[in-house]
Parts: structure tokens; sequence; C-alpha cells
């Protein structure tokens, strides 16, 4: 059976369509469904209050559904709140539709199959929505109890991550495993280069939720079993295990770097973006043994030259 309270926010700057789309909601026992006849509108309607499903044409003037797609997930940074979009597009191919999906859309409805498609697809969104709800809500319970755990000082209280005792660890037990099992090992560095301005522009409070959302986009980013810390208040690290050290390359984390420094940050500030810049060191087996320090001091030495040059540093070891 539907949810009948499932917020949806239909945007859509055709009246006809919003009206035909609300009343097919309306009829299969939806009551919560708010329109918005722009990108603009819909996003002072979210910041009043989150819908759970975002129903928006794909072309609409100013800012289209794309971006409005990039809009709404700084939205739920903010709200630690997942919404679920559906486009409303006449386009075609698969390489529109994987650009949209990398963009963070959900779900697409055609407007040439609208009423055969519109129920079934809000149906499946208002089964995932109560999942995703659900998992959100998990995620701050774990997020707590972690942060429970500072008496053992592994954990950064702020962002729920490990501190950089744990890095330590992490990198011990991942320099072992590639001994004993083969494999490779990538440490990245990850810095943010205007911090201290932003901190001192805008103040403790500003610049910890700042550092808060910069702890969600990194987890959103990185892969579930990475490990992924905060050191300091400019930095973070990232330990990933790999199964060749040709992996360990900046391709292959060219969508972190973009991740951070091309979509803006949604603060109590507005929307804030950063330069950071990203260094890694690779190894296998073969450059054994290491130790976790020499690690990290190889990554610190080369995270200038990530800021100097816009790009991902890297470096292989052993050193020729």
């Amino acid at each position: 059976m539907p949810n009948p309270h499932l917020s949806i926010l239909v945007v859509d700057d055709a009246k006809f369509s919003s009206a035909m789309i609300g009343r097919a909601l309306n009829q299969a026992g939806y009551q919560d469904v708010r329109f918005a006849s722009s990108a603009i509108e819909a996003l002072a309607v979210l910041e009043q209050r989150p819908a759970s499903v975002l129903l928006a044409d794909w072309l609409m003037p100013q800012i289209d559904g794309l971006e409005l797609t990039g809009r709404v997930r700084q939205l739920d940074e903010m709200a630690d709140h997942y919404t679920y979009v559906i486009l409303l597009t006449g386009r075609e191919g698969e390489n529109v539709l994987a650009e949209a999906f990398d963009r963070g859309v959900d779900d697409f409805i055609s407007k040439a199959a609208m009423s055969e498609q519109l129920l079934p697809r809000v149906y499946a969104a208002d089964r995932l929505c109560n999942t995703l709800q659900r998992l959100l809500q998990e995620n701050r319970l774990l997020t707590e109890n972690i942060a429970s755990l500072e008496q053992r000082n592994l954990v950064d209280p702020l962002t729920g991550l490990g501190n950089s005792r744990y890095l330590r660890q992490k990198l011990l037990d991942s320099l072992r495993q590639v001994e004993s099992r083969g494999g490779a090992l990538c440490y990245l560095l990850i810095g943010l280069q205007e911090a201290g301005e932003l901190h001192r522009q805008h103040g403790n409070g500003f610049y910890n939720e700042l550092l808060h959302g910069v702890a969600r986009r990194l987890q959103q980013l990185v892969r579930p079993l990475d490990v992924l810390v905060r050191l300091d208040d400019s930095h973070f690290a990232l330990i990933t295990l790999l199964e060749d050290l040709h992996e360990c390359s900046p391709s292959s984390f060219k969508r972190l770097h973009e991740g951070l420094n091309l979509k803006a940050f949604k603060t109590s500030e507005g929307f804030i973006g950063l330069r950071a810049g990203i260094c890694l060191v690779g190894l296998d087996a073969k450059a054994l043994p290491v130790d976790p320090q020499s690690l990290i001091e190889q990554a610190a030495k080369l995270l200038p030259e990530s800021y100097a040059s816009g790009r991902v540093a890297a470096l292989r070891l052993p050193l020729s």
C-alpha cells in the first residue's frame, strides 16, 4: 500500500503537466504533494521542508533538472536526508542517462509514456524511501555510538571518522596484509588549502559545520571498505587496498578530487567552495618493509605539489 504521507515535490514549468501529475498522485492516495514552477522555487520549498521524492522536468529554464539534482544533494548533506530524484525526460541514449545517474539522479520517467510509468516509478520510490530513511537513522545512531568510543582515543568526535592514532594502526595492519597476501596499498593525504582563512573569517561553529560536510562528502565518494580518517582541522587521509599497484594512480581518484573542488558545500554562511589538494603514495610487497610514519611523511611532502598543480599528485615506492 502507498504511504499517504510520503512527501512529494513536483517541479515543472508547464502548469498542465503539473496538474496532470498532481491529479494522478492524489488519486493514488498521496496526500502530501507540493508544486513548484521552477528549480529556484523548488529549492526555496525544500529549504523550508525536505521532500522524500522529487519529480522534476529535465529541461527547465535557468536551472535544469541535472543542476537542480546537484543542489538538492547539497541540501541533503546539510540535513542528513536523502531525496529520491526522478526526472521527467524525452531524452534518450545510454550516454545521456549515464551522465545523469553520475550526477545523482535516481530514476527517469519518459514523457512519451507518462501515464504508464508515473505511478509504478513513484511506488518504487515510496518503497525505497522507507528503507533509505531507516538506514539514515541507523547511520546517525551508529555515528553517535562511534563517537562514544572517543575515550579510546581512536575516533574523531566531530565527524565520527577515525583519528590519527587510528590511521597509524590501520596503516600497520594494511602493510602486514600486503606483505602476507599481496596486492597494493594506496595512502592518500587530502588537504584543505584555504582552511585556516575560512576558519578565521567565519569562526568555529561554521568551520566545524564545514568539516562535517567534507567528511560526509568523502564518505559518499570512497569505497565502503576504505579507511577514512580526519587528521586535523585541514587534513583528511584515506587508506585503500588494491589488487594491483597500477590502480594507485591519479586517474583512479579523479572523481574524489573533483567531488571536493567542483561541488560547493551548503553551509549556514551559504555555498562555500573549497580548494582541496590530494596526493597519494602507493606501494606493493616489493617496497616492503616500510614504516607507516615514512608513508605519512612522504605524502606530506607531496601535498604542496597538488596545491600548485590543481591535480592529484602521486608517488610510488620504492623511490629509484
